[in-house]
């Protein structure tokens, strides 16, 4: 495979009647000495309400290729950075090996790669944590799905362009019933 320069990708999972436990990665992936590398090191300085942190397996278990997550929202409690540097730094991390060992990651290539991963936790997850009703597991599998799909999608450039063509008007914004409007 050649260099991957930035390659960018994305992916919904969710489980039906739990949306709180659903994940939606933000993938980008490419050189440490390109543009993806680049913003890789500059997310090392913290910004306040979205840390950026390593995706690791365990202590001292650093995933290659490198990856720093980082969450779409602002997390306000230690419930949910519980569950940021918890369930889905592990679900993230695993997912990521995970790819290297079947192979959609290029093995030769990790040491030369960093991954950007924008991840979603809802903040409905901290009541239902607090409570003990949040079903932890299904947010890992969620986010392991997602993350591993995301990578897949960005390194065979999915959707390409000639299906999202295809697609313009047969596809709405899920949040977003007017999204077509009469366009």
């Amino acid at each position: 495979m050649s260099k991957i320069i930035f390659k960018a990708g994305e992916a919904t999972i969710f489980s039906e009647g739990k949306d709180v436990t659903a994940a939606m990665p933000e993938i980008l992936i490419g050189a440490v000495d390109g543009p993806v590398g680049q913003a890789f090191a500059n997310m090392m300085a913290q910004s306040k309400g979205h840390s950026a942190m390593f995706a690791v397996r365990d202590i001292n278990q650093l995933v290659r290729p490198a990856t720093m997550m980082v969450p779409k929202v602002t997390l306000k409690d230690s419930i949910n950075i519980e569950l940021f540097g918890g369930v889905v730094q592990a679900a993230t991390a695993d997912a990521i090996l995970d790819c290297v060992i079947e192979g959609i990651i290029p093995k030769d290539q990790v040491n030369d790669l960093a991954i950007i991963s924008l991840v979603w936790i809802d903040p409905g997850c901290g009541p239902l944590a607090k409570e003990g009703k949040l079903d932890k597991a299904d947010m890992y599998k969620n986010n392991y799905e997602a993350t591993k799909l995301a990578i897949k999608r960005a390194l065979n450039d999915e959707p390409s362009i000639d299906e999202l063509i295809a697609n313009r008007h047969k596809i709405k914004h899920c949040m977003w019933e007017e999204s077509w409007g009469d366009i």
